[in-house]
């Protein structure tokens, strides 16, 4: 699994010109599932994420995490995180997982996140 991890003041997903997904300060978090990767792995990285003091303090300085702030999470599924290129021009996703394999590991990740931040996770549409 990998994930860019951005923060944001606000963040949406628009797909097909709807709305689906909306979120004040916290984290936007783009997530590419691997076909390795383990509904081990998916709690893993939800839980990591919850504690990465990446958020600013009073001070201005990152010490808090999402948690901490009380903040929302956006997540979006990116299977071009996995892209190969070492080689030619073209990129490779022969890593990504199939959406077969993909969509439960999405969802569970996106279930470990909310229990752990005690809120709602707000998503994209997988595939879109």
């Amino acid at each position: 699994m990998r994930a860019v991890i951005q923060r944001v003041s606000e963040a949406s997903v628009v797909v097909e010109d709807e709305k689906v997904a909306n979120i004040q300060q916290g984290l936007l978090v783009l997530l590419g599932i691997e076909i390795e990767d383990t509904k081990e792995d998916a709690d893993w990285l939800a839980n990591k994420i919850s504690a990465l003091r990446i958020l600013s303090d009073s001070e201005g300085k990152m010490n808090n995490s999402i948690l901490d702030v009380d903040g929302d999470v956006i997540v979006v599924s990116q299977f071009t995180l996995h892209a190969k290129t070492k080689k030619g021009n073209r990129p490779s996703y022969i890593k990504s997982a199939r959406p077969e394999q993909a969509i439960p590991l999405y969802d569970q990740f996106k279930k470990e996140l909310s229990e752990v931040i005690g809120k709602q996770v707000q998503s994209g549409e997988f595939g879109a």
